[in-house]
């Protein structure tokens, strides 16, 4: 695998022995808990050897699981053949088993109730046999982040698959092969972000795209083939998603799909290819990058995706198009060295340094030149990097520290992960909390983690600072942040500190703008100069008396705008018409209501 030159790990961070425990009551009460529920049948022993070639036992990892993970821990008591399948077989043959058998044995079960309980049994097993080899140093990152997405895929696969075979047990919809019964069904489903990159975490959700294909779809029921895929779409999610005594397999996320605010959970592929050539964004051509079918109709989905090709690589970029791509990176505020970063608390996926400055890094960059060079259209992190270090675009002290980084700082969330199996990036705000994680990264004491993991966020802040650092900033000391599926959190704070007492509701509407929604921010040219300005607009209107209702009743005068290019042009040229704009929209609501009755009586 391309990247894998870049595994650097750091000194003071243990890849081999599993970690000491922290927690000794803890670990104390779960070895009272193994003892209980250890049945005569579970051939184990405490000096059973995990890791001959380190002499590693398991007791050594069972002191490390309880007295650090209490997820881990009731998951290893709850499924003690998994340690033994994984002692018995060694990690790799333990997996292939393991998998294979899941794969068997899901696809069999036809009845979604019971669908949905085997999966969440046996993703906390999958999960406990990849922490395991974590720990015990059997994979490295670039595996675990693989088998991890290897799962999640074939969740969504089976689940799919019963689906369309009930549909069509209830005559709705006519299978070409009942035993693939994705074979040209004309439904299929794309996988975003980290599964679509193959770099899942240990509790990331999956970010999914269900498309159709009207032509393709062979729809035999009484209702419209889009309200077939929007139920078949929300059962998808509810095997996936909803949580039952059981746990969840996968929180799901479908807001990357076109337009989610005023589109469907599933998208016909007419209109996804018809929003995409009229309305798609840049951070859309960015997220799209990562894009991979991983379930249905394979033939009608990379037809689908060849089709997004010129959107997503153009051959050739204006001026504007580069502009554009360059304020991805220059919304978000980055400081070019001495911004204090403090460690507790600290988002190592959003913050300062962290994990989303290396993917912008080269997908950015990605977006300028792969759509010349299509050997720079790597869906993984690492190896987009790599091939852009081969090109001569990425300089190779750059390459290698950015790489070390990105191994570091993903070790880092998986080990933050797998303690609750939560959802986070952040550093706990509490000190004892904080010191738990360094040792359970494998550090000898709090300062070496403190040191290591600053150097790396400083090391990421001051690349990602030195990238287009000849354009001008798009910031006001803050993040302005406005693509995505989720409110960047800067981004709100940013705005509450520019006076707006409903900062969500501010970054909603500047999102809507994004998405071409009213006729003056329609075309690509109007949502470019739109992000110029937006700096001193919400600037503007936060010095207001009333900077929320301002802004509303600017959102509701741009709405009538028969279009937008002109007037936005004017507010670049001469932001006191802006700023004069913001004070009649703030202070003088009449004068408001007049120029909000008919627009061109601003001219």
């Amino acid at each position: 695998m391309m990247g894998r030159k870049f595994l650097i790990p750091k000194p003071g961070m243990s890849m081999i022995r599993p970690p000491r425990p922290f927690y000794l009551d803890q670990r104390a009460r779960y070895y009272e808990s193994w003892e209980k529920n250890i049945t005569p049948d579970i051939k184990l022993d405490y000096n059973d050897t995990i890791r001959p070639d380190e002499e590693i036992t398991l007791s050594d990892l069972l002191e490390s699981i309880f007295g650090n993970s209490p997820f881990l821990s009731k998951a290893a008591i709850k499924n003690p053949q998994c340690l033994s399948r994984l002692i018995e077989l060694g990690p790799n043959k333990g997996w292939e088993i393991f998998f294979e058998s899941f794969q068997r044995e899901s696809s069999a079960i036809a009845d979604i109730n019971s669908l949905k309980k085997y999966l969440r049994t046996q993703k906390e097993i999958a999960s406990l046999h990849i922490a395991i080899c974590d720990i015990c140093g059997f994979w490295d990152l670039f595996e675990v982040m693989r088998n991890l997405s290897d799962f999640a895929d074939m969740c969504v696969t089976v689940s799919l698959n019963a689906l369309l075979r009930i549909e069509s047990d209830r005559g709705n919809i006519e299978l070409k092969d009942k035993y693939n019964p994705q074979l040209d069904s004309g439904i299929f489903i794309i996988a975003l972000g980290k599964l679509g990159a193959q770099e899942l975490n240990y509790s990331s959700d999956i970010d999914l795209m269900v498309l159709y294909d009207i032509e393709t779809l062979p729809y035999r029921g009484e209702k419209s083939p889009q309200e077939f895929a929007i139920k078949l779409t929300k059962e998808l999610i509810r095997i996936l998603d909803e949580r039952t005594p059981d746990g969840y397999v996968f929180r799901t996320d479908l807001r990357l799909r076109p337009d989610p605010g005023s589109t469907s959970v599933a998208v016909s592929t007419e209109a996804a290819e018809l929003y995409y050539e009229s309305w798609g964004q840049n951070w859309e051509r960015s997220a799209l990058i990562k894009a991979r079918i991983i379930a249905g109709d394979q033939k009608t989905g990379n037809t689908f995706l060849k089709n997004l090709e010129p959107f997503i690589w153009r051959k050739s970029l204006d001026f504007y198009a580069i502009q554009d791509i360059h304020s991805i990176k220059r919304q978000i505020y980055a400081a070019k060295g001495g911004a204090k970063i403090d460690l507790l608390g600290h988002d190592i996926k959003i913050g300062r340094g962290g994990i989303r400055e290396i993917e912008f890094f080269v997908q950015i960059q990605q977006l300028i030149w792969g759509g010349r060079n299509t050997r720079l259209r790597n869906a993984r992190t690492l190896e987009g990097l790599t091939s852009l270090q081969e090109y001569g675009l990425v300089e190779s002290d750059t390459a290698q520290q950015l790489a070390a980084s990105y191994v570091f700082l993903r070790n880092l969330e998986h080990r933050l992960q797998m303690i609750n199996d939560e959802q986070t990036q952040k550093i706990p705000i509490e000190k004892s909390r904080a010191e738990a994680l360094s040792m359970f990264m494998g550090f000898e004491n709090f300062k070496s983690f403190t040191e290591v993991v600053t150097h790396h966020l400083r090391q990421v802040e001051r690349h990602y600072a030195n990238l287009f650092e000849d354009a001008p900033d798009l910031t006001i000391d803050g993040n302005l942040v406005f693509t995505g599926a989720d409110h960047d959190p800067d981004t709100l704070h940013t705005l509450s500190k520019l006076n707006f007492e409903n900062p969500e509701a501010v970054s909603q509407i500047i999102r809507a703008w994004h998405h071409g929604r009213y006729r003056a921010t329609k075309s690509p040219r109007a949502r470019q100069i739109l992000t110029e300005i937006i700096p001193n607009l919400v600037s503007s209107f936060g010095k207001t008396t009333q900077p929320d209702r301002a802004f509303l009743k600017f959102d509701y005068f741009l709405e009538q705008l028969p279009a937008g290019v002109q007037l936005f042009s004017v507010f670049y040229t001469h932001p006191e018409i802006l700023e004069l704009v913001a004070d009649i929209m703030g202070d003088a609501p009449r004068l408001a209501d007049y120029l909000t009755a008919s627009s061109e009586r601003l001219d």
